[in-house]
């Protein structure tokens, strides 16, 4: 049986190499890595019950295979991960942390705090709402880019990739969209 770390190292390396051509959403592709996803999510969960994995490294390697959830409680483990993570040194983790904080948020169809989740809105990819109380200096604390450098990742991104449907969005993003057009900003 593989080390904690290896194995945290075996299902990291898979859910990266699965994103290196991500599957546009709803394809058959998209659908076969949402359930790697899980799969690979179940595996760590058992290694992490174990509570034998201390490792900055490791952690953030967890913290993000959780990022890629689907439910409150899952994001709230990348988060609670990439914390860890960065109090044992790992620098990368702080980003994460704040990756996991903001889509905790939008699930719930909150505003992001730090503005690092985008999303498709029909036209185009966007920023999902983001706390005007947050500054660009709490986000570089947590090496997140000003909400200036965001806005051109989210131009960067519609020219990059195909705009999804939302037929089959979930009902937070729809719920946005709504919010989007009744304030004149779709």
């Amino acid at each position: 049986m593989p080390t904690a770390i290896a194995l945290i190292n075996r299902l990291f390396t898979a859910d990266q190499d699965e994103r290196i051509n991500h599957p546009a959403f709803g394809t058959e592709p998209y659908l076969k890595l949402r359930e790697n996803d899980a799969r690979r999510r179940d595996q760590l969960r058992e290694v992490l019950a174990r509570r034998e994995v201390n490792d900055g490294l490791a952690l953030y390697r967890a913290a993000m295979i959780f990022q890629h959830g689907e439910t409150l409680d899952e994001i709230d483990t990348a988060y609670r991960l990439a914390m860890r993570a960065s109090e044992a040194g790992n620098r990368s983790a702080r980003w994460l942390a704040a990756c996991a904080r903001d889509r905790w948020l939008m699930y719930q169809g909150l505003p992001q705090q730090y503005g690092t989740q985008f999303v498709p809105d029909g036209k185009r990819q966007r920023l999902w709402h983001v706390d005007p109380a947050t500054t660009d200096a709490e986000r570089r604390a947590w090496d997140v880019s000003s909400l200036a450098e965001l806005a051109v990742e989210a131009d960067r991104l519609t020219r990059a990739e195909p705009v999804p449907l939302l037929d089959s969005a979930p009902e937070w993003l729809k719920a946005g969209v709504e919010k989007w057009k009744a304030a004149g900003e779709w």
